[in-house]
């Protein structure tokens, strides 16, 4: 099986427009849900969102994912929004989404009220700030990895802004996480590059 690229670049799509699982990027969904909740957040929640976008830490995306209402929430946030090919499933790493539904996703982000989820996304830890970074300039990002329980093969995803170029590359099918990141990072310069 040959591993499968779809990339959203501001107002162009590349690839196909399947969805994939999401991974670690509807992470990035999750903190937007409990902020259009529209109070201030705990000190544990910011600690939990701190967690969960700049580390990756699936504990703390479980314990907002309750929070938010789950499924449901997610996927009320998405409609809201505008994301009308992305679906919650019973496990937030699973939800379905589309690049062309992250790229939206990111308008949102980035032209909305989530200053401090930009601010977050600016702090990726060391080894997880690659993928949308390749496009050069200052990032912002959340990156997304797993290994498929089905095929053992590695879905790799990252989404964000570089530079003023607002970017989601999904993927799946590779061989490895480092394989991935790799094509990732080849999609987004190649993205890039075509524009």
């Amino acid at each position: 099986m040959s591993a499968s690229v779809s990339v959203a670049l501001l107002d162009r799509s590349y690839g196909d427009e399947r969805t994939y699982a999401a991974a670690s990027i509807v992470k990035v969904s999750i903190l937007a849900a409990l902020l259009d909740e529209g109070r201030p957040l705990s000190a544990r929640e910011r600690e939990l969102a701190d967690a969960m976008i700049v580390r990756s830490d699936n504990d703390a995306a479980t314990a907002l994912w309750e929070t938010i209402g789950g499924a449901a929430g997610l996927d009320a946030m998405h409609e809201r929004l505008g994301l009308t090919q992305t679906r919650a499933e019973s496990a937030w790493g699973l939800t379905r989404t589309t690049a062309r539904d992250q790229l939206t996703l990111m308008r949102a982000v980035f032209g909305g009220p989530y200053p401090y989820l930009r601010c977050l996304m600016r702090q990726a830890a060391d080894g997880q700030n690659w993928g949308v970074s390749a496009a050069g300039g200052e990032w912002a990002l959340k990156n997304g990895w797993m290994p498929m329980s089905d095929t053992g093969l590695w879905v790799v995803h990252s989404v964000g802004r570089a530079g003023s170029r607002l970017i989601a590359v999904l993927s799946d099918g590779h061989p490895t996480k480092e394989a991935g990141i790799a094509r990732v990072e080849e999609a987004v310069r190649e993205a890039v590059g075509a524009r």
